[in-house]
């Protein structure tokens, strides 16, 4: 990934080894950041991939407001390998993809930092996420947000643990209404910019048109029973756990259950029908020195919202992992995230879902 000097920005100087690289968006939190890291004296650069978005051009603004050398990695073609065609692909097996969980794993954590370490040497990179690191024992950890209707660990569960120690999180310890204030304060241009909840590749259109075009095999609703409901034109459109736009008449609420990318059967059930107790994870990326023992109390999350449940873990192993939640979650779905975590909020691991079952 090529790192070239923003335009728009005057360089002064070249970016010390050490120096804090903040991922920055231009939105509110990644400047938040910035700015926190230069109250504590620290070096400070910016750097922004330039990927769909006015990302660069509104990081570039904020890079010279706050006088701090601003950076452009090449992304595009590699950002759509590794981040675009699998989410699609994705779909189109009946799997939920995570791409920005993805994307922090395999770009900003992975190849971006690397490149930033082959244009400048050692590094540190801090973004804007609502999580924490906890250093202790000479180990960094990562952990929970303070606030928890923003805690964003979750995706950032795929971080690999030897980066810990030169990640940074200024926001962990903070809400968004403190950040906000912050930056009115400081004047500065992200202050009220609105929160994006989209995609940043999908834009304020809905992600599946990132398949239209693509061959799609039609296939059947079904209930549980494998009664006829309804058709449809392709499993893309559809997610584990869907209630909207399945076009079916129902007195009760119905959601999808399973969808079967063989056959393009896509199975729908009322919500009892869809909580499952039983996880199982691939692709594990452990954050702790060591992986817990078999029958050890975690606390597990299926999705981004929400609070973290108890669960008692099955198994950790070259295999994947396996928990037992004593509770159902709504609709796990193949493709997103089971993060675990410990009592104290540090996580633990976290894991690509392949399977889900009820538990009698």
């Amino acid at each position: 990934m090529k790192i070239e000097a923003s335009p728009g920005v005057a360089l002064e100087r070249r970016p010390p080894p050490g120096c804090v690289f903040v991922l920055m968006s231009g939105g509110v939190d990644s400047s938040v950041a910035a700015l926190l890291l230069l109250r504590e004296g620290l070096d400070v650069a910016a750097v922004t991939m330039d990927l769909p978005g006015p990302a660069v051009v509104e990081a570039a603004r904020v890079a010279r407001e706050l006088a701090v050398p601003h950076y452009v990695a090449r992304a595009g073609d590699v950002f759509r390998r590794m981040i675009v065609e699998p989410f699609v692909e994705g779909y189109l097996a009946g799997v939920t993809p995570n791409p920005c969980a993805d994307c922090n794993a395999l770009l900003k954590f992975g190849l971006l930092w690397d490149s930033l370490e082959g244009a400048f040497g050692e590094v540190r990179v801090a973004t804007g996420h609502y999580a924490r690191i906890v250093r202790e024992g000479g180990r960094a950890f990562l952990a929970r947000g303070a606030d928890p209707h923003k805690d964003q660990s979750y995706f950032l569960s795929g971080l690999p643990r030897r980066r810990l120690p030169g990640v940074m999180l200024p926001l962990g310890g903070m809400s968004k209404t403190e950040v906000r204030s912050i930056a009115r304060e400081a004047g500065l241009p992200a202050a009220e910019r609105p929160e994006s909840m989209e995609i940043c590749f999908a834009g304020e259109g809905d992600y599946r048109r990132l398949v239209e075009g693509r061959e799609q095999k039609p296939g059947l609703l079904l209930d549980e029973s494998g009664a006829v409901l309804g058709s449809h034109r392709g499993i893309a459109g559809f997610t584990v756990g869907q209630r909207k736009g399945l076009g079916l008449a129902s007195r009760e609420g119905l959601y999808v259950k399973r969808i079967d990318a063989d056959t393009g059967r896509v199975i729908v059930a009322p919500r009892e029908g869809v909580m499952r107790r039983r996880v199982r994870a691939g692709c594990v990326n452990l954050l702790f020195p060591s992986p817990p023992e078999a029958g050890e109390l975690l606390f597990g999350k299926t999705r981004s919202r929400g609070e973290p449940d108890p669960c008692d873990l099955v198994r950790m192993d070259g295999g994947g992992m396996e928990v037992l939640f004593r509770e159902p979650r709504f609709a796990p779905a193949p493709g997103q995230r089971l993060v675990l975590y410990a009592a104290d909020g540090r996580v633990v691991a976290g894991g690509v879902i392949e399977y889900c079952e009820e538990v009698e």
